[in-house]
């Protein structure tokens, strides 16, 4: 339609130019150029003005449909809000309900528990006081004799035996059914006894494993200050590969303490010790230290290695060594993207406040924090992403495991759902191929065990020099850090 449109506008343009030009020159005696000058001039201002007059056409239509276009698009918008606000509040509505439910369902647990403390403290409430009246009575224990009357004879005992108070009160309790009718009563037994206090319970003592077998504590924790205060603490390293390049991406140092015979204790061996007789801390000082040191070695040669040094609980809440701990961490900040300190699951899951300021504070620092030793996989990575984790090291075995720990997602699952928080998975502990071959399919990329390498002892010249703690460095540095680039 169009087209026909400007078809017949065109003609007539063309017949109006041409009947200006007959009457140029046939009214008004112009010659043919002249005419033809006429006629052409004509056709050419007819043409413009039609093809202004379109365009304003075609703007006004534009704009009505622009026009048109906008108000459906804020239509739209107001329409997409209300079933935001629908959607908000079907959701709000949905929660509240959820809490109620919850709230209710804790408040009636609540109150059944409180009715069972408060049926226990009358209870013991009770049989306090028969234990006080007891307690308080004359210990006078009549002696029946048979026959057709009963005589008493009163034996004076001044501490009544603990058996028979407890008899007495059992006896109290029974229904008076239940009760035997009218048994004579044996004789109490001439001999004063004497009820001795319960004794405290007394805390077992760590097996001692290893070469450490057959030693007390006091022996183990002799044999464990002896070690640091000889030096003789050595550093191993196992590589942390690529999977399925097994390529060295990182490594896990390890401590083992050595025995004035040189004899290796292994951490399994005297970790558990040294906890407990307090050393523990200065142990993980002494290892940061000297991982400091090795790590600087490391990446003389390789830019991109990195290192994982373990880190107990009683570090953090030690507060002058977590003092000397930090400062030293913080004269060699530089080292933070390469510097991975390593805690347990047990030490994770059970720090405070305190723990959490000290991981806090060296999170401000640049470093990153590992978790091994895992027992189960009820992982929560965005709590663990809170923290400062950016590792988690998996055995082999509890990952291919059916049940895995009795987890809260596959185990083949564990490793995307880690990635989308910034964390990475590690396994750990493989020895054979063919858990190599299993753990491929569960988008594992990196790997740890004796298949790949065993832990390694570090050079001697490699810690050549160096203080064997933080709190060795001499009085006239300003940091740890200075120690440890001399050193070097």
């Amino acid at each position: 339609m169009q087209r026909l449109t400007a078809i017949f506008i065109a003609v007539c343009v063309i017949l109006i130019a041409a009947s200006v030009g007959a009457l140029g020159y046939l009214v008004f005696r112009l010659s043919g150029t002249e005419s033809a000058v006429a006629a052409l001039a004509v056709m050419t201002a007819l043409a413009l003005y039609n093809v202004v007059s379109a365009r304003l056409r075609d703007r006004d239509r534009i704009g009505d449909q622009i026009a048109d276009l906008s108000r459906g698009t804020a239509d739209l918008a107001r329409q997409v809000a209300e079933l935001g606000r629908r959607v908000n509040a079907m959701e709000t509505q949905e929660a509240a309900r959820r809490s109620r439910t919850q709230s209710d369902t804790l408040a009636a647990e609540i109150g059944e528990l409180g009715g069972l403390v408060k049926e226990l403290a009358e209870a013991v409430a009770s049989h306090d006081i028969r234990l006080t009246q007891i307690g308080a009575a004359p210990s006078v224990v009549p002696v029946l004799t048979p026959g057709p009357q009963v005589a008493a004879v009163a034996q004076v005992a001044p501490v009544v035996p603990l058996s028979a108070v407890v008899e007495k009160v059992e006896a109290e309790k029974q229904p008076e059914a239940a009760k035997p009718a009218a048994a004579p009563v044996a004789a109490a037994p001439t001999e004063v006894s004497s009820v001795k206090a319960p004794e405290p319970p007394v805390e077992p003592e760590l097996a001692a494993t290893g070469p450490l077998r057959g030693k007390s504590a006091d022996e183990i924790a002799a044999i464990i200050k002896g070690a640091l205060e000889g030096k003789r603490i050595d550093l191993y390293l196992q590589p942390v590969v690529t999977l399925p390049q097994r390529k060295v991406r990182y490594y896990e140092a390890m401590t083992r303490l050595r025995m004035e015979d040189g004899t290796l204790i292994l951490p399994s061996d005297f970790l558990a010790h040294a906890e407990k007789a307090g050393l523990i801390a200065s142990i993980d000082n002494m290892q940061l230290f000297r991982c400091v040191q090795v790590l600087r070695r490391l990446l003389l040669k390789n830019r991109e290695i990195g290192l994982f040094c373990n880190v107990s609980l009683a570090t953090l809440n030690d507060a002058e060594i977590f003092r000397q701990f930090f400062d030293f961490l913080e004269a060699n900040r530089a080292l933070g993207s390469s510097l991975t300190l390593e805690f347990t699951q047990s030490a994770l899951r059970s720090m405070g406040p305190i723990e959490q300021e000290s991981l806090a504070g060296l999170i401000a620092l640049g470093y990153r924090f590992s978790m091994d030793q895992v027992t189960d996989l009820r992982i929560g990575p965005r709590d663990l992403s809170d923290l400062g984790v950016r590792f988690v090291k998996v055995p082999a075995q509890l990952l291919l495991s059916k049940t895995g720990g009795s987890a809260d997602i596959h185990a083949a699952d564990l490793s995307d759902l880690l990635g989308r928080h910034g964390i990475t998975l590690i396994t750990e502990r493989i020895e054979t191929e063919a858990v190599v071959v299993d753990l491929l399919d569960y988008d594992v990329r990196f790997g740890q065990g004796f298949l790949f390498s065993p832990p390694r002892p570090v050079r001697a010249d490699a810690l050549q020099g160096v203080p064997a703690t933080p709190a060795e460095r001499p009085a006239t540095e300003t940091s740890l850090g200075a120690a440890a680039r001399a050193a070097i």
